[in-house]
């Protein structure tokens, strides 16, 4: 007797979830996705707008984009992420529905249930996708990982109290500790 088939999800599952509820599709499998804790909210707040700030005061094109926020990273039917935060500097990738293809710049803001996707699942995506730098902030270990896959190094481990320059914007320094209370 053969074993039953788990399901594969796909972009319309995703697009059709009950009202209020939230879920990441990756590689056709649906993960719930719990409502983020306060300092998860200030973090991203804050890294947010420090980024547009920035982008702003430059006259920049690229977006920063805050969670909910769809990014169909493959731009197939298989798998849509809702990074924390997205920088998007290819307008052509920006729809209505959120962003086809990988963003240049993501920030994942560790909460208790989502450290093993961000530290591994996303991470790999993330790499694969083309995205070209990720931070993993985790606020419970008071530190930030930083990946720049366009520079093929490995990653760079931060304690909050460090500066850390954007490898995207070279002229953006920002020191995770400012954000905290």
């Amino acid at each position: 007797m053969p074993l039953p088939k788990e399901r594969i999800y796909t972009a319309e599952d995703y697009w059709n979830l009950p009202e209020g509820e939230r879920a990441e599709l990756i590689d056709g499998k649906l993960y719930a996705m719990a409502p983020p804790m306060r300092i998860h909210q200030e973090l991203s707040a804050e890294l947010h707008y420090a980024i547009l700030n920035h982008i702003k005061s430059k006259k920049g094109t690229c977006k920063v984009m805050a969670a909910p926020f769809a990014v169909n990273l493959h731009a197939d039917d298989t798998t849509y992420v809702e990074p924390d935060i997205a920088v998007i500097c290819d307008k052509n990738k920006l729809t209505d529905r959120g962003c086809t293809g990988a963003p240049d710049m993501v920030v994942e803001i560790v909460s208790p249930s989502s450290r093993r996707m961000d530290y591994a699942t996303k991470h790999a995506l993330y790499a694969e996708a083309g995205v070209r730098e990720y931070w993993i902030v985790d606020p419970a270990k008071h530190r930030t990982l930083v990946y720049r896959y366009d520079e093929d190094e490995a990653a760079i481990l931060y304690t909050f109290d460090m500066p850390i320059i954007v490898g995207i914007f070279p002229e953006l320094t920002i020191t995770i500790a400012d954000f905290i209370e």
